[in-house]
């Protein structure tokens, strides 16, 4: 039976973050003048992954050069580049003493290459600094300028995650300043420029999808050899945004994994609570296992 759009469902309600771990870690963040994606987009996971030290650092600023019908993230006319991030970024993974970090940003159409020299340098600083951290960046499409994603792939961040979003039918309402196959193709392109580094996107579903769509998503990103999907619930942030057409139910996320692995991923996060960084560091070891469980099958 489907849910009523306009009533969040029980799974989906989350506890207000209070921990005093919670505080600490937002301490930090405000002490190296960082910004994140977990309170820019209003993340119903905060609180857990902050308790836990886990973050997702949000760098080029928090203001973005698009303005997607689905993200809580202010668009307008972005400020300058700080040049101090990448070492304010690396000065506050080295503090929390961080397992794995993920690093994403604004979409900055302003600049030419779209910020991927700006990722390139804080992996950089990052790797000297934290020389144990693995690090995961979510990047925005670049305009589809190959030389930037040139610079990711020489980079060698250890997971390359970009977002789909969404079906391909719905990009033109809710993710406008976008294109399906310009995404997809940079998720493709990075795989053959450095196929040591893990490839990582996601979509959310209640946005209007079929499950037909879903599964057509998950072919593309295969085809582009894709290792890692998520799949969560749409949130309407404001009333502004896209409405919630509907709350999947948890068993229509298991039948999501079930399928997808059968499709040949590595790893597979489909909930209603998934967002791309949660768990991002378990996940991460679970897919590196894997894929090492599969080379030796084939050896």
């Amino acid at each position: 039976m489907e849910n009523n759009k306009r009533t969040k469902p029980d799974w989906i309600r989350v506890k207000a973050p209070n921990s005093a771990v919670y505080h600490e870690t937002r301490t930090l963040m405000r002490e190296n003048n960082l910004h994140t994606v977990c309170e820019e987009a209003a993340c119903p996971n905060i609180g857990e992954c902050w308790s836990k030290k886990h973050a997702t650092v949000m760098i080029l600023g928090d203001t973005c050069t698009r303005a997607c019908r689905f993200c809580n993230i202010k668009t307008g006319v972005p400020m300058a580049v700080d040049p101090h991030e990448p070492e304010n970024l690396a000065k506050a993974a080295a503090g929390m003493g961080l397992n794995h970090i993920v690093i994403t940003s604004v979409d900055r159409d302003d600049l030419p290459d779209g910020g991927a020299q700006h990722f390139a340098e804080c992996i950089l600083r990052l790797r000297q600094t934290a020389p144990n951290t693995t690090i995961e960046i979510l990047t925005p499409d670049f305009r589809a300028k190959p030389e930037s994603a040139a610079i990711i792939a020489h980079a060698k961040p250890d997971v390359f995650n970009h977002n789909i979003e969404t079906v391909p039918r719905l990009y033109h309402s809710i993710r406008p300043g976008s294109r399906y196959f310009n995404s997809l193709n940079l998720l493709k392109r990075i795989k053959e420029m450095n196929p040591h580094i893990f490839t990582k996107s996601g979509i959310m579903v209640g946005l209007g999808e079929t499950k037909e769509e879903i599964l057509q998503v998950m072919d593309d990103f295969r085809a582009a050899e894709v290792d890692f999907m998520t799949i969560g619930q749409y949130l309407q942030p404001t009333p502004n945004h896209a409405e919630v057409k509907r709350y999947v139910e948890p068993e229509e996320f298991e039948y999501y994994k079930r399928v997808a692995y059968a499709k040949g991923f590595l790893m597979v996060a489909s909930s209603p609570l998934t967002r791309s960084s949660y768990h991002a560091g378990d996940d991460f070891a679970k897919m590196r296992t894997e894929r090492e469980r599969r080379l030796k099958d084939v050896a």
